[in-house]
């Protein structure tokens, strides 16, 4: 039964991670489209909340809950999916940090690139998952 819990909190910490991933580089779309002071300020706030409020919360959840349920299936460390899974999370938090980064930048005034910059990185995100739930589904190795 801790089991299933432990699974669900994770579940729903990744959830949580995976909205503010999609939605911090909207964010950046839209602040780097903005032209007036005002604008830039309250995007600047909404991306700092959203990645110290909700985003940084949740991948420590997320990542403590995998550990957790590692701990009690350590029999999966030797499938090659998992492997692979846990690459793709180390890069995941990588972009994670880098959208960190680009939100100091922001903050800074110091940001170079423009919106349609921000409109591919939007994309990055939806890779790391499809790549991550078809490992974990599938276990295609």
């Amino acid at each position: 039964m801790l089991y299933l819990w432990i699974k669900a909190l994770h579940i729903i910490a990744i959830v949580c991670w995976f909205a503010g991933l999609f939605y911090l580089p909207r964010l950046f779309v839209y602040h780097a489209m903005a032209e007036d002071q005002i604008s830039r300020e309250r995007f600047c706030v909404m991306e700092r909340k959203l990645y110290r409020g909700i985003m940084n919360p949740s991948m420590i959840a997320t990542l403590a809950f995998g550990a957790w349920l590692l701990y009690l299936n350590p029999a999966w460390l030797k499938m090659g999916w998992l492997h692979a899974k846990l690459l793709l999370v180390v890069l995941l938090v990588g972009y994670h940090h880098v959208c960190g980064a680009q939100l100091k930048r922001f903050a800074r005034g110091e940001n170079a690139r423009g919106h349609v910059f921000y409109r591919w990185f939007n994309e990055v995100p939806v890779l790391f998952l499809l790549g991550i739930v078809i490992l974990v589904v599938v276990k295609p190795f």
